[in-house]
Parts: structure tokens; C-alpha cells; sequence
């Protein structure tokens, strides 16, 4: 007969824990098991797993004197003995929340069962607290609720079910009838309703892992996403970034259409209803409009909800995300769905997620775009700046040689044009070939040597393949300008600047090298540290270096060895 209660106890536990699993499908009750509960969310969990324990008794067995019989709820006898499974309800309560949950559930499901009679119903009632108490206090030792074993709910059922038994014993009258009921009872019970308890556990665990798969799946396919969209986003929010970043989004997930828009129109859609949401067009729906008024995310689960003016639209649910920059609503960024639904929470993070990271990226963009701005204004500064004194030393040299050699001074002056003139060019061009670089330099060198009589000497060794690699406009000019005025105490014969190019497996290495009075270590060491502070004969050099290193990366910056009295050189590479 025990072997029959056992299986019939097993069958009984297997409904519970079937509606427990049904339950764990609801994301309300995944939300409480998901992180250390609040005093709310314990009484919650009391008031769920009380009514699981409440249903393990109306499920449960009537224990007849001199026969086991099968029970249906609403045929119970409340004058006999329940063999049930009430304790998984109320075991796994205490394991969840604590103390106050598991004498919460212990509570509503004892006093039930209290209210049903029988000669056990005291012992049943005080019992069933104490199964709740025991598994809140093992809740507080391990500190871990949902993250507890399941060997050790296993065990803490076990000890419930027989302290169940050693108090129905202490308490039911007669003692007799007390202990002959335990005998029949105590093997099946203890067995079912641990292992019921355990099984419980096992499909909480197993849920929530797989929740968490689901969600690393979802993060790591946001990363994917915001990884292929980086490049696009770092423009701005436009046609070519928004359209880019759109069809990306719909080939990673399964979404009916994607869209992006600004704050007045549709800049991109992908997937269903393009035929009416038209890229260049206003915004459509009243849900876009809305979350560009709040600045809120909204979630449209309904074509009710979305209200798109055109009839027949195809997308009948959708996620509306802002897109900001700063305190800013610049757009929207719309997933929709072509069944009427509530999305998901996986679907809600992506889509927020999402919504975050273009957020960033469209910002980060934008301060990209302003230090780019305050560089090219720097550079431009750069370029039209002609040193006074340059100026003034070539023009007294150009009156100079009108009295001795009119020729020479008007090669000068032709000279001088062209290095004004390629000032002017290099402000409006964002790139310059070598080519142009070194023509820059000569023109700059042509007026340097006419005044110093020619005494300076200038080598170019560049081979003529390198002649068309692209470099920043007024890249090499600063440095043999440098070299001009810092390198030498004075020109005189000898006094030699190098200017050279070459290639090596990954790079171009330019150098400009003088044989000058060279630079003190303290001077090289201090050169780029604090900018702002160097005087103004060192803005070019600055200038040069930040600019090599912002486009190129560290590893283009200026390289500057020198020993005393015998020149310096600087060198730069670019990438091939």
C-alpha cells in the first residue's frame, strides 16, 4: 500500500510542480526569482507559494482507517488524515525568500488546512510553518535564494517531511492512530515532497539560466550591431548612416522592418510598409511623434497603438526608441513587428540597448566633429599665418637685390607668390600629395637662401613613386621652417638640411635633418607635454604632431633625436 501511496504521491507532485513551471513562463513571477527580493516581493512570493501549498492538499490523498483511496478536489473527508504535497509550495518559498516568505506561505497553507478538520489538522497547521521556517532559515545561512542548490533543497525537504512526521507524532490524537498513520505515510511523503522540492529548484535554475543565455545572446548581439554601425553613426544621423544602420539591425534580427528617423522625418526604412513609410517623408505614426515629444521609449502593441494614417500597414506592433545627443531628442530609432504583441523583455532590452548605444555613438560622433572643426580652424590659422618677420627679411632682400641683380629678385618674388599662394591652396584642401608638400618647402627654401646668399645647402632624396602618397596639407613645411630658424645660431657655408623619404614593409618614413647646434634632452623631453604652454615658434610643431597622431595613430607622432653640435633630426611615418 505504501508503494501505491508513493506513486500516487508522485503523480500529485508532478501537477504542482506543472503549474509551477507554467508559472516560472510568466515574467511578472521570473522578475521576483531574478535578484534578492525586497519585503514586498517576500510577501508576494508568501502569498504565491500559500496558494501552492493550498493546492497541495486539495491534490492530496485521504488517509482512510484500512485503506488507501484515491481523492479528487471538492471529495475530501475532513474527519481523516491528507497525505499531500503542501510542503513543496511552502518549502520553496523559504528557499526563495526567507523567513518571511516561507512562514508567510506557512501560514495561509496551515491555517487552510486547519479549517478542513481531522484528528491531524493541529499537527498539519504547526507543522506546515515549521517546513516554512526551516527552509527561510537555510535561505538566510546560504544567503543565495534562487542560486540554492539542488542537493540542498533535496536535503531541506527531507528534514521538513520528517520533522513533519516527529510533530504529527507529538501533537495528533490518539498517539495510536498518530503513529500508525506516520508508518503509512512517512516513506512516500518524505520521498515526493523532497524530490518535488528539488525538481522545483532544478526548473527555477534551468530557467533562469537559459534566461540569462537568452540575455548574452541578445547583449552580444547588440555589440554586433553597434560594432557594424560605429563607422556609419560617427557621421551623424542622416540618409547614408540611418539607411546603413537600418539594413544592418534587420539582417541581424527578425524584425518585420526597421526604421530611423530625425525629428521631422523618416531617414530610413527597411522591411515591410516602405511602400508608404518613405524615406524623406514625414513622420508617419503617432507613437514616433509622441516619444519625440517625451523624449520616453514607447511600446505600441497594437496597429491601434502605432495609428500609421495609411490603411492596410502591414506593422502591427513596434518599439519606439528616442535617440538623443546630450539633453537633445535628435530622432527615433523603430522596430516593428508584423503580429499584434506585446514584445518580449528580450526584445525591450535590445531595442533599448540599442536606442543607448546609437545615443553614444551619434554623440561621440558629434564630438568628433567639433574637435575636427577646432583642428581644421587651427590648421587653417596655421596656414594663413606668415611670420612677420619672414616676410619683412624676404621683402628687404628683394629690395636688395633690385639694386645688384634685378633677375634674382625677381625670382625671389616669383618664390615668394608661390609659397603665399600654396598657404591659401592648403587651407582649402583637406590632403596634399608629397608632390605639392615638397614644392611648398622649395618655394619656402628659394626665399630662405636668396637671403642668406645661398650658404644653406637643401638635399631632397625622395624617390618619385612616393610622389603621389597623400599627406595632411603643411605637414613638412613647419619642420624645415623649425630647422631654418632654431637649427643653426647662423647660416653660414656648410650649414646643410636633409629632406628625405623612405619606405620600409608597412610604412614611409620622412625625415627632415639639419646638422645644426642641435637640442638640449631636457628641451626634446619637454616638447609635447604641455602644449599650451610652448611659445608661439613651437605651434607648428604641435600642430604637426597632433594632427599625425589623430589621423594616423601614436605610432606617427614626431620622432625627434638630436646631439649637441651636431643637428637634429625629426622623423614621422605614415602608413603604406
Amino acid at each position: 500500500m505504501s508503494w501505491f501511496l508513493l506513486i500516487s504521491m508522485a503523480e500529485r507532485m508532478g501537477i504542482i510542480v506543472a503549474i509551477a513551471f507554467l508559472f516560472t513562463r510568466l515574467s511578472r513571477f521570473r522578475g521576483l526569482l531574478e535578484h534578492s527580493p525586497n519585503y514586498q516581493e517576500k510577501v508576494l512570493l508568501a502569498f504565491i507559494f500559500g496558494g501552492f501549498g493550498i493546492l497541495g492538499t486539495y491534490t492530496g490523498i485521504t488517509i482512510s482507517p484500512g485503506e488507501v483511496q484515491h481523492q479528487f478536489p471538492g471529495s475530501l473527508s475532513y474527519e481523516d488524515a491528507i497525505a499531500n504535497s503542501r510542503a513543496i509550495g511552502v518549502m520553496v518559498a523559504g528557499l526563495l525568500g526567507g523567513p518571511i516568505s516561507g512562514i508567510g506561505a506557512g501560514l495561509l497553507a496551515g491555517v487552510h488546512r486547519v479549517s478542513l478538520g481531522g484528528f491531524t489538522a493541529t499537527a498539519c497547521g504547526v507543522s506546515t510553518i515549521f517546513e516554512g521556517l526551516i527552509a527561510g532559515l537555510v535561505y538566510k545561512k546560504f544567503q543565495q535564494g534562487s542560486g540554492i542548490s539542488v542537493q540542498t533543497a533535496l536535503f531541506t525537504g527531507i528534514a521538513g517531511e520528517v520533522g513533519q512526521m516527529i510533530i504529527i507524532i507529538l501533537i495528533a490524537q490518539p498517539l495510536a492512530k498518530a503513529s500508525a498513520l506516520v508508518e503509512i505515510i512517512a516513506l512516500p511523503m518524505i520521498l515526493a515532497n523532497s524530490l518535488g522540492i528539488a525538481l522545483f529548484i532544478a526548473i527555477l535554475h534551468m530557467v533562469l539560466e537559459n534566461d540569462q543565455r537568452i540575455g548574452s545572446i541578445q547583449a552580444q548581439k547588440s555589440l554586433s550591431i553597434a560594432d557594424k554601425t560605429l563607422s556609419h553613426l560617427r557621421t551623424g544621423l542622416n540618409y547614408q548612416s540611418a539607411q546603413a544602420a537600418a539594413q544592418i539591425i534587420k539582417e541581424e534580427t527578425a524584425m518585420a522592418a526597421v526604421a530611423l528617423t530625425d525629428d521631422k522625418i523618416i531617414l530610413a526604412h527597411v522591411g515591410q510598409g516602405s511602400d508608404h513609410h518613405q524615406i524623406g517623408s514625414q513622420v508617419l505614426t503617432a507613437v514616433t511623434k509622441e516619444v519625440l515629444d517625451t523624449g520616453k521609449l514607447k511600446v505600441a502593441s497594437s496597429p491601434s497603438e502605432i495609428l500609421c494614417q495609411h490603411k492596410g500597414c502591414p506593422l502591427q506592433s513596434a518599439i519606439v526608441v528616442p535617440l538623443n545627443n546630450g539633453e537633445k531628442i535628435i530622432g527615433t530609432l523603430k522596430l516593428y513587428f508584423s503580429k499584434k504583441r506585446k514584445p518580449d523583455k528580450y526584445t525591450f532590452e535590445l531595442a533599448r540597448g540599442l536606442g543607448q548605444l546609437f545615443s553614444t555613438q551619434l554623440e561621440l560622433g558629434a564630438v568628433e566633429r567639433q574637435a575636427r572643426l577646432l583642428q581644421d580652424a587651427e590648421i587653417k590659422a596655421l596656414q594663413a599665418q606668415i611670420n612677420p618677420h619672414f616676410l619683412f627679411n624676404s621683402l628687404n632682400t628683394v629690395i636688395s637685390l633690385i639694386r645688384t641683380n634685378p633677375s634674382d629678385a625677381r625670382k625671389v618674388l616669383i618664390e615668394l607668390g608661390n609659397y603665399i599662394r600654396q598657404n591659401l591652396k592648403s587651407s582649402l584642401s583637406a590632403w596634399n600629395t608629397f608632390d605639392v608638400e615638397l614644392k611648398h618647402v622649395q618655394a619656402y627654401l628659394a626665399v630662405v637662401q636668396a637671403r642668406y646668399s645661398n650658404q644653406l645647402e637643401v638635399n631632397i632624396n625622395v624617390p618619385t613613386n612616393l610622389y603621389n602618397i597623400k599627406l595632411p596639407p603643411l605637414t613638412l613645411q613647419p619642420l624645415v621652417e623649425n630647422a631654418v630658424q632654431h637649427g643653426f645660431k647662423k647660416i653660414t657655408d656648410g650649414s646643410t638640411i636633409n629632406i628625405y623619404a623612405e619606405p620600409t614593409e608597412n610604412y614611409i618614413k620622412i625625415s627632415v635633418q639639419d646638422n645644426g647646434i642641435g637640442i638640449e634632452p631636457e628641451i626634446i623631453q619637454s616638447l609635447f607635454i604641455n602644449e599650451k604652454q610652448q611659445g608661439k615658434d613651437r605651434i607648428g610643431l604641435n600642430n604637426v604632431n597632433g594632427r599625425l597622431t589623430g589621423i594616423f595613430g601614436p605610432e606617427s607622432h614626431l620622432d625627434i633625436s638630436s646631439s649637441s653640435g651636431k643637428g637634429t633630426k625629426v622623423t614621422f611615418k605614415i602608413p603604406k
